[in-house]
């Protein structure tokens, strides 16, 4: 990897971590759910990656368990996002 494309993905991630923070502080609270949701439609996409990140395609073996690890993690948000989300919608309905 050359240092021109670490710059740039080093400023992509700055730039994300503070859109990120600005758009979590501007939404009100009764709306993080429905965020929550959707950002975890977007850990599907980190599995994607990741999967690809950890498969035999010439890649070096730390990036193979940089990806195994990504994937695990991911996995984990999209599962538990889910399950809290599930959880709170069960709130709302009639009994």
């Amino acid at each position: 990897m050359s240092l021109e494309s670490l710059i740039i993905l080093f400023y992509v991630l700055v730039l994300a971590s503070y859109l990120g923070f600005e758009l979590i502080a501007k939404v009100p609270p009764t709306l993080h759910t429905p965020l929550m949701s959707g950002s975890n439609a977007i850990s599907g996409i980190t599995i994607v990656g990741a999967i690809l990140a950890s498969n035999e395609l010439g890649y070096t073996t730390i990036s193979k368990w940089l990806g195994m690890l990504a994937l695990i993690l991911a996995t984990i948000n999209v599962v538990g996002g889910y399950a809290v989300t599930d959880r709170m919608l069960k709130m709302f309905r009639k009994k």
